[in-house]
């Protein structure tokens, strides 16, 4: 099921970036990030109470709630990056290197979650590095 998911994740952020390139034309890029967000907003909220998963928060460590509170801080300064990026570049540039993401994310969970780098991954985030520079260059 994860496997499908993630390719669902795929496909939706491809939309999420041609569909933000045609809407944020004539429209600032933070306006456009907090309409965004506004209903990103919306939809998890929507799938909280539609789960019935609300009750949950009262459950929710000091901890949890701290690195929670990062992460979405983190969200919120990426995609408006984003959208300041797509606002000005073309979408062909920008998603590549947007999606640098990845390296960086396994070069992350290899110093601070003690993952295994093993010599597949390696190699992968060598190509996805080597594909994103023949990509913009």
């Amino acid at each position: 099921m994860w496997f499908w998911l993630a390719l669902g994740s795929a496909v939706f952020a491809a939309l999420t970036s041609i569909l933000a390139k045609i809407g944020i034309e004539s429209v600032g890029s933070n306006l456009a990030t907090a309409i965004r967000t506004t209903v990103v907003l919306v939809m998890a909220w929507g799938m909280v109470f539609l789960t019935h998963q609300q009750d949950g928060i009262k459950s929710i460590s000091q901890r949890s709630w701290i690195f929670l509170i990062l992460s979405g801080l983190a969200t919120g300064a990426s995609w408006l990056c984003y959208y300041k990026a797509l606002q000005s570049g073309s979408v062909s540039k920008v998603v590549p290197i947007d999606k640098m993401s990845v390296v960086f994310t396994l070069v992350l969970a290899f110093v601070f979650l003690h993952e295994e780098v093993t010599l597949k991954s390696a190699i992968g985030c060598l190509l996805i590095g080597a594909g994103t520079l023949l990509m913009v260059l």
